[in-house]
């Protein structure tokens, strides 16, 4: 499971970067998320706000700790000898929401339902839950020693049912860069794969740095935000060396190393 570094900077630009006016303004800002320092640089015209970058990257975390909580129990989840793991929906929001306190600070329950973010919030959480649960035969099943219940069918799963929940507010989609993706519904659009190779892939892009900006999408003002996720060693047993050889999950592995770029969280809040 691809990760990032806990310390994040997000690099905010206008759907203008560099104005046709040849105008372009600076600003820089300073937002806390949980114990994590955030630095904010908003270019132009058209400038995103601090509130849409805190709950982007709350909805991304919460989303990476789910997923860490999937990974950490694929033996059990693949165990051919044991029936009831014990594994609810109840099991797995409970231990995602103490990873993702333990790593911000913070509890999204705290959050305030009558608000976006508390809407968008909850909406992830009860997704998180209804994914676990309405698998839990696949989960139990004996007899099968893989049962294809991995972290990245995990996430897709809850961010199509996140999707489903709240309708034209936002979307949550974790993508990679195109000859990475295993699953056509994965695949980068046109904005995320500009981001991808023409920020990500630059050598001098800091580690771990999302980007975001206004832009418009199906012909709707929305903030567009890309969070970079990297090979970790649990990672390499799927995507690692050598390349070419087909992992537990029937894919050839793509040759990755620790520390590459592997995939990406791309949120979208509508505006």
């Amino acid at each position: 499971m691809p990760s990032n570094l806990s310390s994040r900077a997000l690099g905010l630009s206008g759907q203008n970067r560099w104005s046709r006016r040849g105008s372009l303004l600076f600003a820089l800002a300073f937002l806390l998320i949980g114990a994590t320092c955030t630095t904010i640089m908003i270019k132009g015209v058209f400038a995103a706000t601090e509130s849409d970058a805190a709950i982007a990257m709350r909805l991304a975390d919460l989303l990476r700790s789910a997923r860490t909580v999937i990974s950490l129990n694929q033996n059990l989840i693949n165990d051919p000898t044991k029936g009831d793991k014990g594994l609810t929906g109840e099991k797995v929001l409970a231990d995602a929401i103490a990873l993702h306190k333990e790593r911000t600070g913070e509890d999204p329950r705290d959050s305030d339902p009558s608000t976006l973010e508390g809407e968008l919030l909850r909406a992830q959480m009860d997704s998180i839950a209804a994914v676990v649960d309405e698998n839990q035969s696949t989960i139990n099943a004996q007899g099968v020693s893989f049962k294809g219940f991995i972290p990245a069918v995990f996430a897709r799963l809850v961010n199509e049912k996140f999707a489903a929940k709240v309708g034209d507010q936002a979307t949550v989609k974790v993508t990679a860069p195109e000859n990475l993706v295993r699953n056509r519904k994965a695949r980068p659009d046109v904005w995320e794969t500009g981001v991808i190779e023409n920020e990500f892939l630059r050598p001098d892009w800091p580690t771990g740095q999302p980007f975001s900006e206004l832009a418009e999408v199906s012909g709707k003002s929305a903030f567009r935000i890309l969070v970079p996720e990297y090979y970790d060693p649990s990672c390499l047993s799927c995507h690692g060396e050598p390349a070419g050889e087909v992992d537990i999950t029937g894919y050839p592995k793509e040759g990755g190393k620790e520390g590459d770029l592997g995939a990406a969280i791309s949120i979208i809040l509508f505006k």
